[in-house]
């Protein structure tokens, strides 16, 4: 299984940035995907996850309403929409797999991970 994620970048306060991740060897659609991310000096945080199906999400409370995930099973893709970005988003943010996953919140649950991406919001 392979994870790469793209689409981070440095932005302003209140601006938007969209992340990929695209999947290769694994049957797409029998993994529930997720968002973690790893603030400077802190742990590594979920974010969001999506169930197999699309239509299951979950978030962390401070990003929701703000952040929105979202997958394309065609193209083995999941998606992270970030709005309203605010300076304490700013982290390494990364894409994982597991597979017949529940959408779990713990990364211990996730056995594939991507190499993450940096986002860095600025004030």
């Amino acid at each position: 299984v392979q994870l790469v994620e793209s689409g981070g970048g440095l932005v302003q306060a209140g601006g938007s940035l969209r992340l990929s991740c695209a999947a290769t060897g694994l049957t797409f659609g029998h993994y529930a995907m997720a968002w973690f991310r790893q603030p400077p000096g802190k742990d590594r945080e979920f974010v969001a996850a999506i169930m197999w199906s699309g239509i299951i999400t979950y978030y962390r409370d401070s990003v929701k309403g703000r952040f929105t995930i979202s997958r394309d099973n065609a193209k083995n893709t999941v998606y992270l929409q970030m709005n309203s970005l605010k300076p304490e988003d700013t982290a390494v943010y990364y894409c994982s797999a597991d597979e017949y996953g529940s959408g779990s919140r713990r990364t211990y649950d996730y056995e594939s991970w991507g190499k993450g991406t940096q986002v860095t919001v600025s004030s």
